[in-house]
């Protein structure tokens, strides 16, 4: 873990609270955490926990992955991995069966560019470990998120797909 840089942590938190024109005591009323902590914590004298940071992060209308970041908690890689799949779980236009396959494509295409899913990626595991089990499972995955996704012109253009195809080229 990176050590706490407490004081940039600080800085970037009072600028925050000011850029959405809250008093420190409007925060601590938003949050639930003490005023004298908060002071503290934007002095750099206190090192808050995940907890609080979060609480925070909501009341500044933040991501809370960002203060991670600042404070140590997660790197940057982390962070954006993370930010990726909330945006894809948060999305009301496709539904959860979607959104799973969007994850097991997404985490395949980071291991296949050298990286492993992050921590948030055990929720998929059980799911995609059968998946991987059956051959051409990932074109079986595009195919089906290209059935999902409705049809085009006309005609149902991915009902059809076979694990053959490649849906890239």
């Amino acid at each position: 873990m990176a050590s706490l840089n407490v004081g940039n942590l600080g800085e970037y938190l009072r600028e925050q609270r000011r850029a959405a024109q809250l008093s420190l005591r409007q925060l601590a009323d938003a949050t639930g955490v003490s005023n004298p902590y908060l002071s503290q914590i934007e002095r750099g004298l206190r090192k808050p926990s995940a907890d609080v940071l979060q609480q925070v992060a909501k009341a500044l209308r933040i991501s809370a992955e960002t203060l991670y970041v600042r404070a140590g908690i997660l790197d940057e890689r982390e962070r954006e991995e993370l930010e990726t799949r909330a945006v894809i779980l948060a999305d009301p236009s496709i539904n959860e069966r979607q959104k799973n396959v969007l994850l097991q494509i997404y985490d395949s295409f980071r291991r296949e560019n050298g990286f492993v899913p992050g921590p948030d990626a055990d929720a998929d595991a059980d799911a995609e470990a059968g998946a991987d089990a059956i051959p051409g499972a990932d074109a079986k995955a595009d195919a089906d998120a290209g059935r999902d996704a409705g049809p085009r012109n006309g005609d149902d253009a991915g009902a059809d797909a076979t694990e053959d195809q490649d849906p890239h080229s």
